[in-house]
């Protein structure tokens, strides 16, 4: 382990990882000049083989970039950081610039309101403010769930091509989480098309007997959707028109986080294409 960052507070880290992010951490701290396996290993305290080791399964992941300089093989960041740091900061971004709106949609409509983004084909709530009062409807953050029940994972999925969502549907399979329950991916491709049109989407009972959610997806200037909102309830009878009219409001506070992030209200988006 690197100098000094050992800690008695890490007596549940994997040595191994530990070590590969020391790595990473030592070649940040070269600037970008590059450095060799023994600079390396004598860096991070180890051997130049494990570092070797260590330095191929970055390597091998896009985390490191190898490059011959003479008759030296010095190493580098790799790409693979650059893309992770920007989803980390694309997703910190959204999450400070969405939590006051979802703040007002949980006042305005009395219900926890949510944030979610999509993960490997999952969505993935990022963000939650829960309901004002004693009753409240909560899910925990950083849980994966499956789009094709969830009013978010509908959201974010809903512009993506078919082609992609069947990918990815066959991918993550469909099970069935309740009778209401969609599990063909035909009939669920054709409500993309209804959710698409009309900007929000329904998980009416499809992933819990007794609880519904409205979702709206956010755009960013690419008019790619970043990100979903939601609202979450008891069903407690509420119809249609009911839902059709939280829909509203949740696309109305979606519509404003996308033109905070640059990005176009639901009615200024291009018509998709059959």
């Amino acid at each position: 382990m690197a100098k000094g960052s050992e800690s008695t507070d890490d007596k549940y880290a994997l040595r191994s990882v530990s070590r590969a992010l020391d790595v990473l951490q030592a070649i940040a701290a070269g600037e970008g000049k590059g450095l060799s396996v023994g600079e390396i290993a004598d860096a991070i305290g180890v051997s130049r083989s494990t570092a070797f080791t260590l330095l191929q399964t970055l390597v091998a992941r896009g985390f490191v970039s190898d490059s011959r300089i003479g008759g030296a093989r010095l190493y580098r960041l790799g790409l693979a950081l650059v893309h992770l740091g920007e989803q980390a900061v694309t997703e910190m971004g959204i999450t400070q610039i969405a939590t006051p709106l979802l703040q007002q949609l949980a006042d305005t409509t009395q219900l926890t309101s949510r944030l979610a983004v999509l993960d490997d084909g999952y969505a993935v709530a990022i963000g939650r403010v829960d309901a004002p009062g004693p009753f409240r409807m909560t899910g925990s953050l950083g849980r994966r769930e499956l789009p094709h029940c969830s009013a978010v994972g509908k959201s974010l999925l809903m512009r993506l091509p078919s082609e992609k969502v069947m990918a990815i549907l066959t991918r993550l399979g469909m099970p069935r989480r309740t009778e209401h329950t969609i599990t063909s991916q035909g009939e669920l491709i054709e409500e993309l098309r209804v959710c698409a049109g009309r900007g929000y989407s329904f998980d009416n009972e499809e992933d819990n007997i007794g609880v519904i959610c409205i979702g709206a997806a956010i755009y960013d200037r690419t008019n790619e959707a970043v990100a979903a909102v939601s609202v979450t309830s008891m069903k407690l009878g509420r119809g249609d028109d009911e839902m059709h009219q939280l829909g509203f409001v949740v696309r109305s506070y979606a519509d404003r986080i996308s033109q905070l992030l640059g990005g176009p209200t639901h009615a200024a988006l291009p018509t998709l294409s059959d």
